[in-house]
């Protein structure tokens, strides 16, 4: 049991971190990414639990990759990391990520934001895992909670900007977990050309034994856009 709940917290931290996309990149200011060679941003990473502070550089390379029959675009990540892919489908803005090799699974793509989409208006999408041959599906359901804002980050003041929120449910052999076992407060927000800003990950699992928690905060520092 164990090991189920350990590939449970790594399959929730992932999800929980895929916030950062046409077939041809678009470069336009209307739209809430930035696809153009060289542009990078450079983020601070603050866990809220042991007060440790990280920063991150997300550099556009000049190369996109063939995923699921789109044109992901590629970027770089200074943490060494492994390299970051978006895609973008009208006004829908997809990450791809990989899955931990402990798990038998596709990889995960998703649709983390809906420009056009009203305040309101949620979609969701789950993910079969195998872990330690229990099947397990992770649907996350995101939510358009504010658009046109105004936001300050770093005193740097963002117009145009849409908060989405976003919330986890697990199920195991296809049975939810009780109540209270997957608590999550996962808020992001994008500004238009500059992508995301800030984000906030608050995800608690206290399920058989095992309590995990996560609380850190995601801040634009600065960018430095083509």
């Amino acid at each position: 049991m164990k090991k189920l709940i350990f590939a449970l917290l790594a399959i929730c931290s992932i999800i929980s971190s895929c916030k950062k996309n046409i077939t041809s990149p678009v470069t336009g200011s209307t739209k809430y990414m930035n696809f153009a060679a060289n542009s990078s941003w450079n983020y601070e990473v603050l866990n809220n639990l042991t007060s440790l502070t990280t920063s991150y550089t997300l550099t556009s390379t000049s190369r996109d990759s063939t995923i699921n029959g789109k044109t992901y675009h590629v970027f770089s990540n200074s943490s060494g990391s492994a390299n970051e892919y978006y895609f973008l489908s009208g006004s829908d803005y997809y990450n791809f990520q990989t899955l931990p090799a402990t798990l038998s699974s596709n990889a995960i793509e998703n649709i983390y934001l809906k420009d056009n989409a009203a305040v309101n208006t949620s979609w969701s999408q789950s993910y079969a895992v195998m872990a330690t041959g229990f099947p397990l599906t992770i649907t996350i359901v995101n939510t358009i909670t504010e658009k046109g804002i105004s936001k300050t980050v770093n005193a740097i003041v963002y117009t145009d900007v849409v908060h989405v929120t976003s919330s986890l449910s697990v199920s195991v052999l296809g049975v939810p977990l009780p109540a209270g076992a997957v608590t999550s407060d996962v808020q992001s927000f994008y500004a238009k050309k500059y992508g995301l800003i800030q984000s906030s990950n608050k995800i608690n699992i206290n399920y058989s034994g095992i309590v995990s928690d996560t609380d850190q905060q995601t801040i634009l520092k600065s960018s430095d856009l083509k």
